[in-house]
């Protein structure tokens, strides 16, 4: 009798010298599905990731945690600061920080991102979100 065959489990672990301990990211997105996603795709890529559903929760977010260096948000998120507002905020307190702007609907106009901001439509593809940050990361 032949034994059942399993496959290999790969197992990603990677090294200190891989993580960027130092490159914490806060995503910001109201659907719980999609904040994990990017997230998840993000932490694979060796980042420090802080999640928050609204604009008021990554403002508390950003008092407490200096070492955020980049914030991804949703523009449609939910509540008194929408995502463009909260890019914003985070320009003017915390001038350090690195913006990217996603959005399934709406767009912002030419230049309305401040700093060096970026702006990813949605749907987006994980490789898209990583690469985009990887390399504002890298120029920082």
């Amino acid at each position: 009798m032949r034994e059942p065959t399993t496959l290999p489990v790969v197992i990603q672990i990677m090294s200190k010298e891989q993580r960027r301990p130092d490159s914490v990211v806060l995503v910001v997105e109201d659907e719980p599905i999609v904040r994990l996603d990017t997230a998840e795709t993000l932490q694979q890529r060796g980042l420090t990731v802080v999640e928050a559903a609204t604009a008021a929760d990554a403002l508390k977010i950003l008092e407490t945690r200096p070492e955020v260096r980049l914030v991804f948000t949703d523009m449609g998120i939910p509540g008194r600061i929408k995502g463009m507002d909260l890019a914003r905020l985070v320009h003017q307190y915390w001038p350090h920080i690195l913006l990217v702007i996603t959005s399934g609907g709406e767009r912002p106009d030419e230049g309305e991102i401040p700093d060096a901001g970026r702006f990813i439509a949605k749907p987006y593809s994980p490789e898209q979100v990583a690469g985009e940050i990887d390399e504002l990361l890298r120029k920082d």
